[in-house]
């Protein structure tokens, strides 16, 4: 549940706290008060209010200081501030906005203007939060990435390392040849997702369709990840019908059950099954599910796990960038298609993808 906008009225008249109060009373707001700039400023090192009703003429300390003193906190700089004064000069509204202050009302207060100002301050500091959490959001993002390609990477240079040196007996050089490919692949799958991501959201990812085995290529996805889940003790089940052909973006859709497969293996324990089963259901189209015996996904996290950066359920030591379903996600509905996830009894989850 959201909760109500804050705001903070500092003023050293209770009555004027009480004029606002009333003026206020048919709005969703959570009132505060502050009766100086002192108690103003301990205030914030409690709470951060969404905007600062701040009256200019006070003893001590007057508004215009504690404008800037707030302004001057990298913390609260963000907080919007509206001015309340009985001076009406230019200069002293000038002072007023060269402090800091977002905006300024006149003494007496209207009130039909004085809830105007604040609606306006609101949406404008929740622009803010909003772009703040995306700017962390991304930061936090191109962390896991560069994590991500390190992984890769130190395997390459490690292995070719390893090739040059004089002493590798001869046998051991087809291992490390191996390595460097797989890394290399693994950095070129990362960059692949990240590069048709963006050019899904951005409109321009036009796909190209052509006639497809599914059969064939699941084949080929379970031959391709054998190695890694047997390294895992994990078993790959598969269940395919009668061949038929379906139009598909060939390379886009083997992305997305890789992404499906790798996830699965992931977060399945070891000795357990990962089921993929292909249906063609008499309504026309094709169904595609993914069965895993892992951790699951909780409900709460149901609705979100397709959000980019959203990772479920963290697990330790374990690579969670929270862009393959995303990826996925967007890739089945270029074709027109969905994905849903649901609970496989008695624990695990599984991904069923509908193509019409």
């Amino acid at each position: 549940m959201k909760n109500s906008p804050s705001i903070l009225i500092v003023d050293d008249e209770p009555n004027n706290f009480d004029v606002i109060e009333a003026l206020l009373d048919s709005e969703d707001y959570d009132l505060n008060y502050a009766s100086n700039g002192y108690k103003a400023l301990e205030r914030l090192e409690i709470f951060q209010p969404d905007v600062i009703l701040l009256d200019v003429m006070m003893p001590e300390l007057n508004g215009i200081e504690v404008c800037k003193k707030i302004k001057a906190n990298a913390q609260w700089k963000a907080i919007p501030i509206i001015m309340v004064t009985a001076l009406t000069s230019k200069e002293d509204m000038a002072q007023c906005l060269d402090a800091g202050a977002s905006d300024f009302l006149s003494k007496p207060v209207n009130g039909l203007e004085l809830r105007a100002r604040i609606k306006s301050m609101i949406r404008i500091k929740q622009q803010y939060d909003d772009l703040e959490t995306l700017l962390q959001m991304r930061e936090d993002m191109v962390h896991m990435i560069v994590h991500d390609l390190r992984n890769p990477l130190t395997t390459i240079l490690l292995s070719a390392e390893l090739l040059s040196d004089p002493y590798l007996p001869e046998s051991r050089k087809p291992e490390k040849i191996e390595r460097i490919a797989r890394g290399g692949h693994r950095l070129q799958s990362l960059i692949d997702s990240l590069l048709l991501m963006a050019k899904i959201e951005a409109g321009k990812m036009v796909l190209k369709y052509t006639s497809a085995d599914l059969n064939q290529m699941c084949l080929a996805l379970v031959e391709d990840f054998d190695a890694i889940a047997t390294q895992k003790k994990l078993k790959l089940v598969l269940n395919l019908p009668d061949k038929k052909l379906i139009n598909i973006d060939l390379p886009v859709f083997r992305r997305i059950l890789d992404n499906l497969l790798s996830n699965a293996i992931k977060f399945s324990p070891a000795n357990s099954e990962i089921t993929i089963s292909v249906e063609y259901p008499d309504s026309g189209g094709v169904s595609i599910s993914m069965a895993d015996q892992g951790v699951g996904i909780s409900e709460d996290m149901k609705s979100v796990i397709f959000e980019k950066y959203e990772i479920g359920t963290p697990i330790q030591n374990t690579s969670q960038l929270g862009l393959g379903l995303a990826f996925c996600k967007l890739a089945i509905e270029a074709h027109g298609g969905s994905i849903a996830v649901q609970n496989n009894e008695p624990n695990g989850s599984v991904f069923t993808i509908a193509i019409p």
